[in-house]
């Protein structure tokens, strides 16, 4: 079978979920009082195309991306981070996992990569990066990300399952009931399962002690804690929105004014700010 023949089957498979994805949500073990994450592959094909809207504005090209000050490459429809070898590691790595994930579900992917996903990002550096954008390697690993877009958003999904009773036994004992029901009740609302997936694969975890300013993160952890109690309904998403927006801005503020995080608040907002209205 072709490169291009085995994406697209790649790309049915997370679409369809009929059985093609390996997942191990079923080897996680759930508290009793905290909703295991299910996800329709109807909403998985609608959350897919809106990350797809949100990482890259519709533009092929940013699937593939590398933003100044920074040491690593941002790749997918999650831009999921890749370091060089040789990199610190300051935040979690999550592009070797992606590559493991399309090798499990039986992705045909260009041999280059089996092994780069063992000794790092092939580019040392942005100008490196931006220089290969014409290379046959670079262009192979575009159009993986462009067609299993629904695979990997099914990592995310996998993500959100895996890390959720990891954030609840992280959390201090006071923390933990608010935490526990503000997530009960966005799983528990239509189009709940959005700005989770979407924000855990934007912010993170909130768990990382080096995904710290001034002692604050601003993973998912910090958003559940940050938002006010709510039931299910249309109003826990608009609190999502709301503490999400806070979280980032928290962010901003106690950054390192050389970092210039202001420059991207204004996109971070758009982003969560359409958590408060329901894509399904």
């Amino acid at each position: 079978m072709s490169f291009k023949n085995m994406l697209l089957t790649a790309t049915l498979c997370g679409l369809l979920l009929t059985g093609c994805v390996k997942q191990t949500k079923n080897e996680i073990e759930y508290p009793k009082d905290v909703t295991t994450p299910k996800l329709s592959p109807y909403e998985l094909n609608v959350i897919a195309e809106k990350i797809y809207q949100n990482e890259t504005s519709g533009n092929p090209k940013n699937i593939m991306f590398w933003s100044p000050n920074e040491n690593f490459a941002s790749l997918g429809i999650g831009h999921f981070i890749w370091y060089p070898a040789g990199e610190p590691k300051r935040f979690d790595e999550t592009f070797p996992a992606m590559i493991d994930y399309f090798i499990a579900n039986k992705v045909e992917i260009p041999t280059w990569l089996k092994y780069a996903r063992k000794t790092g990002a092939p580019w040392r550096d942005k100008a490196t990066f931006e220089r290969a954008r014409g290379d046959k390697e670079f262009q192979q690993l575009q159009y993986l990300l462009l067609n299993t877009k629904a695979l990997q958003t099914q990592f995310f999904f996998d993500r959100l399952h895996a890390s959720i009773p990891e954030i609840v036994k992280y959390v201090a004992p006071q923390y933990r009931k608010h935490i526990v029901n503000n997530y009960n009740a966005l799983a528990a609302t239509r189009g709940g399962w959005y700005p989770l997936i979407d924000y855990i694969n934007f912010k993170g975890k909130g768990i990382k002690a080096t995904e710290r300013y001034n002692n604050q993160g601003w993973g998912l952890l910090q958003v559940l804690k940050t938002m006010r109690p709510v039931k299910a309904g249309p109003y826990a998403l608009i609190e999502f929105s709301r503490a999400a927006q806070a979280v980032l801005e928290r962010r901003v503020r106690n950054s390192p004014p050389q970092k210039n995080e202001k420059r991207w608040l204004k996109g971070w907002i758009k982003r969560t700010r359409s958590y408060a209205t329901p894509i399904l």
